[in-house]
């Protein structure tokens, strides 16, 4: 019945803020950048090695997000990596800061976070 997940669909407070931190940062690629005028809204695609997987919304005055990550609703974006010693160094040089690296207990597998422009927890996760 369900194939993949299509896309995610993120709400940013500062557009260009966040369309630089996608794309120059995690190095997301733009499919396409539409201004909606009706709506005062930027939607912009973008893809991960050459997969459609994020929209980016702008809207005035978007609703804060209550706390993080324990909020109800969507907890974080996480994205798998083949290297997170790689991916923690080159995200460091950039101004990024991940918190300190974990072990996920159930898989052993190592993990971390960080925040986009708006405090959206982005977890790597280590393949």
């Amino acid at each position: 019945m369900i194939n993949k997940v299509h896309h995610i669909a993120i709400i940013c407070s500062d557009y260009e803020v966040s369309k630089a931190f996608y794309t120059d940062v995690l190095g997301l690629t733009i499919i396409r950048e539409v201004y909606r005028a009706e709506r005062l809204s930027y939607k912009l695609d973008l893809a991960l090695n050459g997969v459609y997987i994020v929209e980016l919304f702008s809207f005035p005055d978007p609703v804060k997000r209550p706390s993080r990550p324990e909020a109800t609703g969507l907890r974080h974006l996480a994205f798998e990596v083949d290297d997170l010693d790689k991916v923690v160094s080159t995200l460091n040089n950039k101004g990024v800061e991940a918190e300190p690296i974990r072990v996920d207990e159930f898989t052993g597998k190592r993990f971390t976070f960080i925040a986009d422009p708006d405090q959206l927890p982005i977890e790597f996760y280590e393949k």
